[in-house]
């Protein structure tokens, strides 16, 4: 069973179908085994040499991975719809990234990249959302493709397969496909691993970003500087009735984190944000509860409001907890960086669009967050290459991370076309010996 080839052979909109699949079984970071292990034999079936496991992420660089007993379950899952059970195995310990690559002689080493994982979030169930309507909609309670990821991997795989027999390439094109994007966490392990050491050229793309359909922006800026933290306040526990002057009351202390942690002061001219996404606390009426969990971010447009946001956001949960006597700590689970596309690699996309009837090149438009992508392709420009991040527009019924998310699926074969098209510039021998 070849998996993703078959829809590429036998149907007239590939990439569709096989987005549709992907978002009917949406797996979260470092959990991707039926996506990732499915990508992998239908490349391995095409003529691609596959990497995963720890050829393709280095252990030691994951950041809280999922526990034995959610990654027993989760490959169980897997194998249950679809998954192959020979490349499962090769990635225990949520190794889940594919790096697949084909040698078109002596030139240039290409990359892509394309993410896989999906959101910790309800899709809606309302009518009126086409997942729902159509038939593909998550059938994983509390796991929903929301961001538009299951299309990237939709689209990278019909690249592969489009140029699997390409004529008139030469050098290596290789396409990685990486966990665990939400959160910030999948890239470094694959740069660890050593996968963008000799890479010159690397791409990746976004779909949607509020970028109406039918347009491509060949440079996505505005990426934020982000922290993702992990707060934990230690209380003592007591009776509230009998004894509460016993008790600290690590609650009291999340709680007053939360709320002046929003209400932080901004940085002039600048964006900044802040957001306490996860409280967790206490076991039941009377007892003064002795811990508290918060999960946070602060984002801002600068390394120095950056710097301004984590100043200020450890100062109010130190003050937090002496308020009540507490004792608190603060982890950073996940740090992303600006990015800064090389001017070279923003042409050759522009130049790809241009090449392409009725789609409109757009300069540049605003990313809105962070891709831990920009990580790739700061070692890319480190080891003397290029990169680029660009977006594919796509008409969206609601934000991004949002449960009635969704994606015009008509700008699937957009996205395709313009990798083909980079692809044959940069690897095509004609144009580099022109």
């Amino acid at each position: 069973m070849a998996y993703f080839s078959d829809h590429f052979t036998q149907s007239n909109a590939p990439e569709i179908a096989i987005r549709r699949d992907l978002h009917r079984y949406p797996e979260t970071a470092f959990l991707e085994y039926r996506t990732a292990s499915r990508i992998a034999e239908s490349l391995e079936a095409i003529g691609y040499s596959v990497r995963t496991g720890r050829e393709a992420m280095a252990p030691a660089a994951i950041v809280n991975p999922p526990s034995a007993e959610i990654e027993s379950e989760s490959k169980a899952d897997a194998l249950a719809h679809g998954g192959v059970a020979r490349w499962i195995d090769q990635m225990a310990g949520g190794l889940t990234a594919v790096v697949a690559e084909k040698r078109f002689g002596d030139g240039p080493v290409l990359a892509l990249r394309f993410d896989m994982d999906a959101l910790a979030l309800d899709e809606t169930d309302r009518g009126g959302h086409a997942p729902h309507d159509g038939g593909f909609a998550s059938v994983r309670p509390g796991r929903m493709h929301g961001c538009g990821h299951d299309g990237h991997v939709a689209i990278g795989f019909c690249v592969a397969a489009a140029l699997a027999q390409a004529e008139g390439l030469a050098g290596t094109l290789r396409f990685i496909f990486q966990s665990a994007e939400e959160g910030g966490r999948g890239a470094q392990p694959i740069i660890d691993a050593g996968i963008l050491d000799d890479v010159d050229h690397i791409f990746v793309a976004h779909l949607g970003c509020f970028l109406a359909s039918g347009k491509v922006a060949a440079s996505a800026t505005g990426f934020l500087w982000s922290s993702k933290i992990e707060v934990r306040f230690d209380g003592r526990p007591s009776h509230a009735a009998m004894a509460p002057q016993a008790g600290r009351n690590a609650l009291l202390a999340g709680a007053a984190a939360a709320s002046n942690l929003h209400a932080i002061s901004r940085v002039a001219g600048e964006e900044t944000f802040v957001n306490v996404g996860r409280m967790t606390a206490g076991t039941t009426f009377n007892i003064i509860p002795d811990r508290c969990d918060l999960m946070m971010e602060v984002r801002a447009e600068s390394e120095a409001g950056h710097a301004y946001m984590m100043a200020r956001a450890e100062e109010i949960v130190a003050a937090s907890a002496a308020m009540q006597g507490v004792t608190s700590a603060m982890r950073v689970v996940s740090r992303l960086e600006g990015n800064h596309n090389s001017p070279e690699a923003v042409d050759t996309v522009a130049r790809a669009v241009r090449t392409l009837p009725g789609i409109e090149l757009v300069d540049s438009w605003p990313i809105g967050g962070g891709d831990d992508a920009s990580k790739m392709i700061r070692r890319v420009q480190e080891n003397g290459g290029t990169g680029a991040y660009f977006i594919i527009g796509s008409d969206i019924p609601a934000p991004h991370h949002a449960p009635d998310f969704d994606i015009d699926e008509g700008s699937l074969a957009i996205g395709r076309q313009v990798f083909e098209h980079i692809v044959r510039e940069i690897l095509g021998k004609a144009e580099r010996q022109a």
